[in-house]
């Protein structure tokens, strides 16, 4: 149940709860679009870091969420289902596992994430996009908590 008073609307609470601070929920609306509009990260790499930040921030409504647009390119839920799992059992290539291990960090041990880690991501992946992944694991990571936090539990967007 959520913990503030939400306006009734499209989109469920998780929409509505911006309409509580319009200025402040045009800058999330922003944040969000920019995450899944205008990444220059592979899709599975996106969203196997936003599904580990969904679970670590144990968000009800991120772990659910599955965007339209990104099912139409194929993401499955067997995908899903074996983000965080060590034992290799989904496939994942050396990207998606790096970016996973750092999602880890970022939201439990960001102290840990020293040059030598800083090296690993730059063999896989370009400067833009480790700044890239680096903005998307903050709005995952901080909204979800939002989420979390306050008690949203319930959405009915499905795309974004």
């Amino acid at each position: 149940m959520a913990r503030l008073d939400i306006p009734e609307g499209e989109g469920g609470d998780a929409v509505q709860l911006w309409s509580l601070r319009p200025e402040m929920g045009a800058a999330v609306n922003r944040l969000v679009d920019a995450a899944y509009n205008k990444s220059i990260l592979p899709v599975r790499v996106r969203e196997a870091v936003r599904m580990r930040i969904a679970q670590l921030n144990d968000c009800s409504v991120c772990l659910a969420f599955r965007a339209d647009k990104v099912k139409a390119q194929g993401l499955t839920e067997e995908f899903y289902c074996h983000v965080g799992e060590r034992d290799g059992a989904a496939d994942f290539n050396e990207q998606e596992r790096l970016a996973m291990d750092y999602a880890e960090r970022f939201a439990l041990d960001h102290l840990s994430i020293d040059d030598a880690f800083i090296s690993r991501l730059r063999d896989a992946f370009t400067d833009p996009e480790i700044l890239d992944l680096t903005i998307c694991l903050t709005a995952f990571l901080g909204l979800g908590r939002t989420l979390r936090v306050l008690g949203i539990t319930e959405t009915s967007l499905t795309d974004v």
